[in-house]
Parts: structure tokens; C-alpha cells; sequence
């Protein structure tokens, strides 16, 4: 049985009881939870004052009208959406994406059954490898068979989709595809045809393809397509993940939302009536101004791109690595001193670096390869200069 811990878990344990060498000198610096450092838009908390009184009451599963016609706007903007074919009963409101994409799961299980038809003996679930831990947890919790797709530089880091489709017998028991892009950790995104492809083997295999685009307003310089974008106004099979724990700094505020298909969303609102967290009205009125406003998100791209700019100045061609076009993550390869684990240890010991294994973040496939063997993940999320001092303590541990 593969280790069932989560990587930060597994990361602790590896690193407990280790001291870093230069503690007296120089303080630790962690670089492993995609935790957004900057700061979140100023109007935040008198949003939330002006609207405190609701504080008292319970808020409806479905959320308010202002939060949903704020991400239907936000959506037909940032997609291009059709005004008529895209309305509030394609938004629900989250607790925060990742309980969103957990819950999902049952909702396409129920879904999987009682609009396809489909027997449930030997559920599939699949997901990108590496992957965000919560997709296995769902998977887990359902008893449904986790299917894992490497991603390697010959399909972008990506599930190659070609391959996939050849597999026709794991696709007809399949209920749900957990599909990130920007990918976590690589970075890498989905053109509009990738999407489109994706959709059309939901679409001929009856399963959900559940969109996880949390990354979507973090890049260097173009817009990564979506998923909605790709369906080009025909919403069924297909549901996306967002929150503004990234775009907005607010990872703390616990709202997110799904969006796509009606009829599931309308389905799962009953399932999650009953199981759900339900997202405070005063939060839901400032998640809906965050949405409103473009201007922080915009200052919040140009401090990513400063600090990546730094990376590649700091460390030049003298490791592996690619500047992702999208997301906050740098996917370091270190295979050539080390192995992963090995390596960050080393980094926590030697010079108060912190950061995850690649190998933590992935799983074995089928032929007992893990994709992330001999990758770190560093999260870019410190400010400018502890981001600079962090690449220059790396690359000194790593080169002398």
C-alpha cells in the first residue's frame, strides 16, 4: 500500500528533529504551502463591517444573488461567456474551493448513476500525478479506484489525452476526472484544445470533468484558457473550481465557487444542503467587491512575475528549471545531486531552506514509476527579498 500521509506530514516526519546549521544567523525560510504572502485588496474588512449583521443568520447553500451575478460577471468577462447561455443557476458558491472539489465527488457518483446510468462496481476516479492531495481523499472516500496520469515533458506536464482515449475500458467506468491547469505544482495550462478534448471524452464516456483553474489568475503574461471558454456555451459534464485564496490573497476567507454544468450543480445543491458548509453572507459580500475589482489582482501578478524574474536571475542556466507560464510554484529538477528527500533534507539542515519532495506529491503509477522522483517544490509566495535570499542560500547549498 502507498504511503497514505499527507506530503506535508511526510515532510515533517523526514525533517523532525533536524536544526538547521545557520539558525543563529540566518532565520528558517518555508517555502512549502502555496500560503500567498501579499497583501489582500485594503476594502476587504469594512465590506465584511458593512455587512456584519448577517453574521446572525444562517446563510443559504446556493449563496446570495449579489455573489452569484459577481462570479457570472466575472466569468463572461474573463472567458468571453455568452451573456444569455451562462446565468446564476450555473454558480454555486464554495466554503473555499477544496471542500468544493472533495464533496464533488459524491455529487458525481450520484450523478454517475442517475443521469448516465452507469453500474458502480469498479468506480474510477482520474487524476493528474503529481496531484492536489484532496483528489485522493475524495476518491478514498467514496471506495472508488484512484487512476493516476503521469504528467512528463513530452505532454507539457499534462495527462496525455491521446493515450488516454485508447483505454476505453477505464473511461466507461470512469465518473469523474480531476483535470488542474494551471497545473499544481508545474504550472503548466491547457490550451483551448486540450480542454475541448477533454470534454469530448466526458462527453462520449459519461463522466464529469471537474476542473480545478484555482491558478488561473496567477500568470506571467497570457490568460490561460478555460474550461468553460472551451465548451463555447454548452456547460454539461464540465464544472470549475475556483476561490480567491490566490488571486486575491484571501486564503483565509473560505469562498469559492463551482460553475458549469446546471443540471449537476441543481442536483448537488441537494446533496449539499444537507453536508456542506454553507459561506457566511458578510464573507460571501466581499468575496463578491474582490471579484468586482481587477486592479489588486493585477499588482498581484506583477509581484509574482518580480520574484520569478528574480529566480531566473539568481539561479541563470545553472540548474533545471522552467519559468512556468502560470501558477507560483517552481518545479526544480535535482536529480543530478541527489535524491528528492535526500536533497531536502539537506537544504533544511545546511542552510533553514524548506521545501517539499516532488516524489511527496505524486504517487506510483501502474508501472511503479513516480513522476515527481527527483523534482522540489519551491512555492514563490515570500516577499521579493526573502525570495531572493532563498534562491541565493539554494543555490549555494546545491553548486558551493
Amino acid at each position: 500500500m502507498q504511503d497514505q500521509r499527507s506530503p506535508f506530514q511526510r515532510l515533517a516526519d523526514i525533517l523532525d528533529g533536524i536544526t538547521p546549521s545557520n539558525e543563529a544567523t540566518h532565520a528558517p525560510i518555508n517555502l512549502t504551502i502555496g500560503e500567498p504572502q501579499h497583501a489582500f485588496p485594503a476594502f476587504i474588512p469594512e465590506v465584511i463591517a458593512d455587512h456584519a449583521d448577517a453574521f446572525r443568520r444562517y446563510p443559504a447553500i446556493q449563496g446570495t444573488d449579489d455573489f452569484r451575478a459577481s462570479v457570472c460577471d466575472w466569468l463572461k468577462a474573463r472567458y468571453g461567456l455568452d451573456e444569455a447561455g451562462f446565468s446564476e443557476k450555473n454558480v454555486l458558491p464554495l466554503n473555499g474551493s477544496r471542500e468544493g472539489l472533495f464533496h464533488a465527488i459524491v455529487g458525481a457518483r450520484d450523478w454517475a448513476r442517475d443521469h448516465f446510468g452507469k453500474t458502480l462496481d469498479k468506480p474510477a476516479i482520474l487524476l493528474p500525478n503529481p496531484f492536489f492531495h484532496t483528489y485522493i481523499a475524495a476518491a478514498r472516500a467514496i471506495d472508488a479506484e484512484p487512476v493516476f496520469l503521469n504528467g512528463s515533458p513530452d505532454s507539457n506536464y499534462l495527462p496525455d489525452l491521446d493515450a488516454l482515449a485508447l483505454d476505453t475500458e477505464l473511461l466507461d467506468r470512469t465518473i469523474a476526472f480531476f483535470y488542474a491547469s494551471p497545473a499544481n505544482p508545474q504550472g503548466s495550462v491547457a490550451g483551448k484544445e486540450i480542454w475541448q478534448k477533454l470534454i469530448a471524452l466526458g462527453r462520449k464516456h459519461n463522466f464529469l470533468v471537474l476542473a480545478d483553474e484555482c491558478y488561473s489568475e496567477i500568470y506571467r503574461d497570457t490568460p490561460p484558457a478555460g474550461v468553460l471558454e472551451a465548451a463555447e456555451g454548452d456547460y454539461s459534464n464540465i464544472v470549475t473550481f475556483n476561490s480567491l485564496s490566490k488571486r486575491s490573497n484571501l486564503a483565509g476567507l473560505r469562498c469559492g465557487f463551482a460553475a458549469g454544468d446546471g443540471a449537476f450543480l441543481t442536483q448537488w445543491t441537494k446533496y449539499r444542503n444537507m453536508a456542506a458548509p454553507q459561506v457566511p453572507m458578510p464573507l460571501q459580500a466581499a468575496a463578491a467587491a474582490a471579484f468586482r475589482d481587477e486592479a489588486h489582482v493585477e499588482e498581484n501578478r506583477r509581484l509574482y512575475n518580480a520574484k520569478f524574474d528574480a529566480v531566473r536571475r539568481i539561479l541563470g542556466n545553472d540548474l533545471t528549471y522552467e519559468i512556468p507560464p502560470a501558477g507560483f510554484f517552481l518545479w526544480l529538477d535535482v536529480s543530478a545531486f541527489g535524491d528528492d528527500a535526500s536533497i531536502t533534507e539537506k537544504l533544511w539542515r545546511e542552510v533553514g531552506l524548506r521545501v517539499v519532495p516532488g516524489s511527496f506529491l505524486a504517487r506510483n503509477d501502474a508501472s511503479g514509476i513516480n513522476p515527481g522522483d527527483g523534482f522540489l517544490r519551491i512555492a514563490i509566495v515570500a516577499d521579493l527579498d526573502q525570495t531572493e535570499d532563498a534562491m541565493h542560500r539554494l543555490r549555494h547549498c546545491l553548486l558551493g
